[in-house]
């Protein structure tokens, strides 16, 4: 009898530690049909196992999640994994609130994540600090339904053709012929990377956190000068400029021919276009002259906070093994237009029988555009404040796109001004060696 109780009472422990190890939370940013996405695989990971168990907490953005990350680990009241995003990573790095992911789960080969995924959120010796997740990067869209209405029958890859496609479109009668933002994302970093220029001294903080902003003396300054001077001639349009408020609700409407964003976004313009226009897309455009270098990686990855019990790092291991699948990137890619993180996930797609299937127009070209020919100052943005100094580019260039200072101007101030954040930065971790 007494060896029956003790048996119960170990069975009962057991069980105990079980439903401790299942309760683990991951933290996202995203809304919208990637948010739903995430929770799907979410939703997965519980249904195929039942060892562990996953709640995904949505945050409503990648800043907020990132603010409210940390103070949630001060108060030792933090997720064991959180999602954070491309301009974040630095931060993360030296915030000793993180395990790299790959002293976490050192079996995995990580050699098999795409080049361009990788080299945003690994240390200088080539350690991953995070699994890269939902992977974005820059690609061209256009209408080409519209374009044909106008005689345009070559879609546009360098900029003297997008411009020129644009003229004619303005004559056929077209009011948006092309259509932006002015996000730091799409104009300054993505175009720097592929151009094969810097944004900051050191190869863009990679080298050190004496970093200095060189933005306003690249070819970006003339590149973002002619975004103001199209603009003027009606050819290119940002957000407030069109009908819809926004700029890749205004091309899915079909209100603009022609737009630069995130292969994130082609889900949706996939989906708006269905019986009424036909959509191309491809890597984005080239000045003529420059050699084509790769484009940085965007969206976000996963990371692994310190502080949680062995428990529920076995759980977000075995989450994280669950997400790298190409199943699951997969299903990822197809509902939001992410692109796959690992080499594999092409061949897998080729082998479903689905690999011209639209739901992955966006899996090869954005792997191809990532995958182009590297350089020191293209591997991706390791500044600190980073994040501060987006608003601090926006706020900036804004005001010359509104005319009340010239680019040149807009860009200066906010070297000066990202110059000082770099400097704070530089000695709040005086004496840290970059990882």
């Amino acid at each position: 009898m007494k060896i029956s109780t003790l048996a119960a009472a170990t069975a009962l422990m057991t069980v105990a530690h079980a439903v401790q190890a299942a309760d683990i939370e991951f933290w996202y940013g995203n809304t919208g049909n990637v948010e739903t996405a995430i929770k799907a695989e979410c939703d997965a990971f519980n249904a195929a196992q039942s060892k562990h168990h996953v709640t995904c907490v949505g945050q409503g953005s990648y800043e907020v999640s990132m603010q409210k990350a940390i103070a949630a680990y001060r108060s030792h009241n933090h997720p064991v994994l959180i999602q954070f995003f491309d301009a974040g990573t630095l931060d993360l790095m030296l915030s000793d609130a993180v395990v790299p992911v790959q002293d976490i789960l050192p079996d995995v080969k990580w050699n098999s994540y795409i080049a361009g995924a990788r080299a945003y959120y690994e240390t200088s010796g080539g350690k991953l600090f995070s699994q890269p997740y939902n992977a974005s990067t820059l690609l061209f869209y256009t209408n080409k339904t519209e374009l044909e209405k106008a005689g345009i029958a070559k879609i546009p890859t360098t900029w003297e053709e997008v411009i020129d496609a644009a003229r004619k479109l303005k004559a056929a009668g077209h009011a948006c012929p092309f259509v932006t933002d002015g996000d730091t994302w799409r104009v300054l970093e993505q175009f720097s990377a592929r151009h094969g220029l810097p944004i900051a001294s050191k190869h863009n903080g990679y080298d050190g956190l004496d970093a200095e902003y060189v933005l306003n003396t690249t070819f970006a300054a003339k590149h973002l000068t002619n975004l103001v001077e199209w603009r003027k001639e009606g050819l290119v349009k940002l957000n407030a400029d069109t009908k819809a408020g926004n700029y890749t609700a205004a091309f899915n409407a079909g209100e603009c021919a022609m737009m630069e964003g995130s292969s994130g976004s082609y889900a949706a313009s996939a989906k708006a276009f269905e019986g009424k226009y036909e959509i191309t897309v491809g890597m984005a455009p080239m000045y003529q002259g420059y050699e084509r270098h790769n484009t940085l990686v965007g969206g976000a990855s996963i990371y692994v906070m310190k502080g949680r019990d062995q428990s529920e790092v076995d759980g977000a291991k075995a989450f994280l093994d669950f997400l790298r699948q190409p199943e699951q990137q997969m299903a990822l890619t197809a509902a939001t237009g992410y692109v796959p993180v690992t080499n594999d996930v092409l061949d897998a797609i080729a082998k479903s029988g689905e690999g011209n299937s639209t739901k992955y127009a966006t899996a090869a070209i954005g792997i191809k555009s990532m995958n182009q020919p590297r350089t020191e100052d293209s591997r991706g943005i390791r500044l600190g404040f980073y994040v501060q100094f987006r608003e601090v580019f926006m706020e900036e260039t804004q005001k010359a796109f509104a005319g009340e200072q010239t680019m040149q101007a807009a860009l200066d101030r906010a070297k000066a001004r990202g110059d000082e954040l770099l400097r704070r930065f530089e000695k709040t971790y005086k004496g840290v060696k970059l990882p």
